[in-house]
């Protein structure tokens, strides 16, 4: 039962991952011409381009795209529920949790994007590369607001460490 529980845990935060990569791609205006980039715009078309001829976008929202999200995260709280006590939660709980988990991810998925820029900026700075371009522009949008905030130290930029304090006291929070 554990390793099942496990193999669904992990299928359906790595689906929620990659749809909300998408999602963080398209309010940070990533190039979507990056490899990268390809390769999650098909990963996640086949939900996605449905979706988005029910839904229109409002403004730079992409109504699919957080929808999708929402949706990854009902059938993984549902799929959840269902391996540990062999029932749905009540609707109004199973709504909120998935709410609740959609937030937990994108945090997380910020934090991880964040930490990896940063290091990547020590180990190997000025090398370029799709992953490199894509983390760069997922988390400057965010960094860029810490450092107008907090200025650097000596040359020192600390607004990733100042990301990862506030994601963690979100974190907390939600908890």
């Amino acid at each position: 039962m554990q390793v099942m529980l496990f193999l669904a845990d992990t299928f359906f935060s790595l689906l929620m991952y990659v749809f909300l990569l998408r999602l963080m791609m398209q309010w940070t205006r990533a190039d979507f011409r990056n490899p990268l980039a390809q390769s999650i715009l098909r990963l996640t078309n086949w939900l996605i381009m449905p979706l988005r001829r029910v839904l229109p976008p409002m403004g730079r929202i992409d109504t699919a795209s957080v929808i999708a999200v929402f949706a990854v995260a009902l059938v993984q709280t549902a799929a959840l529920s269902i391996l540990l006590v062999a029932a749905l939660p009540p609707a109004l709980d199973w709504l909120i949790t998935a709410a609740l988990e959609s937030v937990r991810s994108a945090l997380w998925l910020y934090f991880w994007a964040i930490f990896v820029y940063a290091l990547s900026s020590l180990i190997a700075p000025g090398v370029r590369s799709a992953v490199s371009d894509l983390l760069e522009s997922l988390c400057e949008p965010v960094l860029e607001r810490i450092r107008r905030a907090v200025p650097s130290i000596a040359g020192l930029d600390l607004s990733p460490m100042w990301a990862g304090i506030i994601i963690q006291v979100l974190l907390i929070l939600l908890r």
